[in-house]
């Protein structure tokens, strides 16, 4: 009889990502030679790393279909290049960019050299940041909202702060929004997030705020 594999949770997937970034970045790779499309690189990452967590914990491995990698514990592993760490996640609604993306993030950050002498590829993982759910939200739109309402700011104050912002809402849906911050006002952020038919989300700050803000954790 196999034995029963652990549940995945926080602190072990923590241990598995720096585990899995140490042995990642000390060998070399063929199959990475010559790649410059940061998706490919991405996927070969986390499509590895998804596959060491299957075969060491019990946990359900999510994909596009279900909106996130591991959703039993409400986490998506992104991977990104250290030259321009961003990626993109589906859209959702403007209130993301201003309560979160409605899940955490594990964010692998990579530099990727070719060896030409041996058609290899060495990937050096340089960052794992976890970026807890409540922290998810664009830092400048958070910031602005938080100094509105810290000035005693009104409903129009903020409906005119979301346009000024081009959040991507109505003037109906930008009202129900302010009521909302007034009642009940977000965390900051610590996201960039662009404006897109997907969102674009930016982690320089999360990388260099990771271990000194609650809730973002440098795992490697």
């Amino acid at each position: 009889m196999d034995e029963q594999k652990p549940k995945l949770t926080l602190d072990n997937l923590w241990e598995s990502a720096r585990e899995f970034a140490q042995i990642e970045s000390s060998h070399d790779e063929p199959s990475l030679y010559g790649i410059t499309d940061g998706k490919a690189v991405g996927s070969y990452v986390e499509k590895k790393y998804q596959r060491s967590l299957d075969a060491k914990f019990d946990c359900e491995i999510g994909n596009a279909a279900k909106g996130i990698d591991l959703p039993a514990i409400n986490i998506d592993i992104k991977v990104t290049s250290k030259k321009q760490p961003q990626s993109s996640c589906p859209f959702s609604s403007a209130r993301q960019k201003i309560y979160g993306l409605g899940y955490s993030l594990l964010v692998f950050v990579y530099d990727k050299t070719d060896d030409d002498a041996n058609r290899t590829s060495k990937l050096d993982i340089l960052h794992v940041v976890y970026v807890d759910a409540a922290l998810t939200a664009d830092y400048q739109t958070t910031k602005g909202i938080l100094e509105i309402i810290e000035n005693e700011g009104n409903e129009d104050d903020l409906v005119a702060f979301m346009a000024d912002r081009m959040l991507p809402v109505d003037d109906i849906g930008a009202r129900v929004l302010a009521q909302e911050i007034l009642s009940s006002p977000p965390k900051q952020g610590y996201l960039t997030i662009s404006n897109a038919m997907q969102w674009r989300l930016q982690y320089v700050r999360a990388i260099v705020q990771a271990g000194q803000v609650k809730g973002i954790v440098k795992v490697q």
